[in-house]
């Protein structure tokens, strides 16, 4: 992954994946291209995740693709290999009470960032899959740190933890 700057008035860091190789990115254009076919999509994204060797912007990519096309199996796995990359990366502790607060302080460094992102996405395909509990605990734990809602994880525990109108009508 390569960090540029957003623009010569800007000296804030942006993330790119311009430096990916050129096939690489013409197959994410292939798979966003040909959107409404999931089987040709998909063979493009695998193509893309095995020639870009572990690059976290083609895993990004992966996951948020599988998310949207409901494959849940396929979403877990590649949000879970960005997280544990992340970890290793940063060298993140695997303990949440150890993390936490690391991700707290660091959370507006481009990878935390990455890493809360891929994290309450995961509490999100976890609820699709009906593992609710694992669910409310993820977006629980990130909606602690996410004072600005920016990482989805507020609304995400709201849906989990309130009661069903369906329910409160029968009672």
């Amino acid at each position: 992954m390569q960090i540029c700057f957003g623009s010569k008035f800007s000296r804030e860091p942006t993330l790119s994946w311009y430096d990916l190789p050129f096939k690489v990115k013409q197959l994410l254009i292939a798979a966003a291209n040909t959107w409404e076919d999931t089987a040709q999509s998909q063979s493009y994204i695998q193509q893309a995740l095995a020639i870009a060797d572990q690059s976290l912007d083609v895993m990004v990519a992966a996951y948020r693709y599988f998310f949207y096309k409901h494959n849940d199996a396929a979403a877990l796995q590649v949000a879970m290999q960005v997280i544990e990359q992340i970890q290793h990366l940063e060298d993140l502790p695997t303990e949440w009470e150890l993390l936490a607060p690391i991700l707290s302080d660091r959370k507006e460094e481009p990878n935390v960032r990455l890493y809360l992102n891929a994290y309450s996405a995961l509490g999100l395909i976890k609820a699709r899959l009906g593992e609710i509990e694992e669910a409310r605990v993820i977006s629980s734990r990130v909606n602690e740190i996410d004072d600005r809602r920016e990482f989805g994880a507020a609304t995400i525990l709201q849906v989990l933890t309130q009661p069903d109108e369906d329910e409160e009508d029968i009672e």
